[in-house]
């Protein structure tokens, strides 16, 4: 993915396949990450990666795996942020005990999930980011790949120049 990306003339900054710990806690560092150390105000085409499992504590009744709870999480922290994409999936094409490998968002999420009422702090409560990706038609659905190396993750900055 990093030479990928390199080669499609985007800064990588890769944070490595062994990032591990909490959906909710890793999205709290990456956001922190975008806004404190301003990874992404350089108007240059900038993809973050890491890898590594994503775990997810239940409180609640919901349905998701810790990939879709790490976007929630991620996009509830970033707030509508311009110019800025991710993706999280699981490689094996299954997220915790769902059929989809994760899913994705975009700037316009939250917008999205308000005009439909849905609000996302109370999905993430719940750990019902599943849900939330449902109703939004967010989810990447790949079907099993029977290849099991990692979470995927990756926040893409495009200026609006591109």
């Amino acid at each position: 993915a990093s030479n990928f990306a390199q080669n499609s003339r985007f800064n990588v900054i890769n944070l490595g396949d062994q990032v591990e710990g909490l959906a909710v806690e890793i999205a709290k560092h990456h956001a922190h990450l975008i806004r404190t150390e301003k990874l992404f105000e350089n108007n240059q085409r900038t993809l973050l990666l890491s890898g590594g499992e994503a775990t997810v504590k239940i409180t609640g009744a919901g349905s998701g795996g810790p990939n879709q709870e790490y976007l929630l999480a991620l996009a509830i922290e970033l707030n509508g942020l311009e110019n800025l994409f991710g993706i999280a999936c699981d490689t094996d094409g299954i997220d915790g005990a769902t059929t989809a490998a994760g899913a994705v968002i975009t700037p316009s999420t939250l917008r999205r999930a308000a005009e439909q009422g849905i609000n996302p702090k109370d999905c993430l409560e719940n750990n019902d980011a599943g849900s939330f990706f449902t109703l939004l038609d967010d989810l990447v659905t790949t079907g099993p790949t029977y290849t099991n190396v990692n979470d995927f993750r990756a926040i893409a900055y495009i200026p609006n120049s591109d």
